[in-house]
């Protein structure tokens, strides 16, 4: 509310300005016959207080004017100034032109991650997403949080996510995924609602806290729903049941340094030579060193150690296995 006293207040103080500075010029041309750049100079010197001297010898009629002019002057331009000043002191000044630089930044986007709150699980993924270098925009409300984002580097939108204006800020319509990890579960749902109806080509994904949200998510949009609370106990009594299965499973990871890393390969992205070959005639082992581990159909539906005559159609997807430096000669070579 404030922000936009200080905006509207401040678009009468230039338009106050400009009135007076037309009143001046005009009345100089039109009562005294003083060509515009006279007429300009005058007005300009005049309302400034500066008065170098007049253009030509004043006529009582000239005087009572240009008084007129000083006093008018005086009272508008002291307001103009007064209100810039407080309008700079507040920051709003340098906010608007840090909140314009960053929608430039997100308007020039493409194929793009959006990730709703930047709570416990946001700051998560957030973390997540920029250690794979992808391109991220952050919806938050809490300034504090938002004034956090601005120095880690990680372009934002400051307001609520479930308003189609602020997911349009920040891009939803060119975004390939969002992530919705608000505390509330009705806010959750209002995004994903919100977010299917502005692209129905995104991947959304959602944060859950209750069973009976689940579905309603799902049937809202979502593509994929997770419940932190269930996946932590879950995994807990797993380590009790079968530790060292969990054990390994927890060294496989997308990325870093450990022994063992998990990556995704699209077919579509593949020579096209191996367009409807089979992962035998990929022969990815031999030139990377990785194993095929998972295919993904383009119905997806999931294989788990496919067999090497599985073809590779369009539109699926293969789940490699490797040692980091197998997986960085994979990246290299597909």
């Amino acid at each position: 509310m404030i922000n936009v006293v200080f905006k509207s207040r401040l678009y009468k103080a230039i338009f106050f300005s400009l009135l007076i500075l037309s009143f001046g010029i005009g009345g100089y041309q039109i009562f005294f016959d003083y060509s515009f750049i006279d007429a300009l100079y005058m007005t300009v010197i005049t309302i400034t207080t500066i008065g170098f001297g007049e253009v030509h010898p004043f006529g009582v009629e000239e005087k009572i004017f240009t008084v007129i002019l000083i006093l008018l002057g005086l009272f508008i331009f002291g307001y103009a100034v007064s209100l810039f000043s407080e309008y700079l002191i507040s920051g709003q000044f340098f906010y608007q032109l840090k909140v314009k630089r960053v929608q430039k930044k997100i308007e020039e986007l493409k194929g793009h991650t959006i990730v709703c709150g930047f709570g416990r699980n946001g700051r998560q993924a957030v973390s997540k997403l920029m250690s794979y270098k992808k391109k991220i925009v952050v919806i938050e409300k809490d300034k504090n949080l938002i004034r956090e984002l601005d120095e880690a580097g990680v372009l934002n939108v400051e307001g609520n996510a479930t308003t189609d204006e602020t997911l349009i800020k920040a891009g939803i319509l060119k975004a390939n995924n969002l992530v919705t990890v608000l505390p509330s579960d009705s806010d959750n749902l209002f995004v994903v609602l919100s977010a299917r109806q502005l692209n129905k080509k995104s991947k959304i994904i959602s944060r859950a806290s209750k069973e009976s949200t689940y579905s309603k998510l799902k049937i809202a949009g979502a593509d994929n729903v997770i419940m932190p609370d269930k996946l932590g106990g879950a995994h807990m009594a797993l380590l009790v049941v079968t530790p060292d299965v969990i054990e390994f499973v927890d060294r496989l990871t997308i990325e870093g340094d450990t022994s063992a890393n998990l990556e995704e390969v699209s077919v579509n992205e593949l020579p096209i030579e191996y367009l409807n070959k089979t992962i035998l005639d990929l022969d990815m082992r031999k030139k990377t060193g990785c194993t095929v581990i998972g295919y993904k159909s383009p119905e997806k539906e999931y294989i788990i150690n496919p067999d090497v005559s599985v073809k590779l159609i369009k539109d699926s997807n293969l789940i490699v296995l490797g040692r980091p430096e197998q997986i960085h000669r994979l990246r290299e070579l597909f």
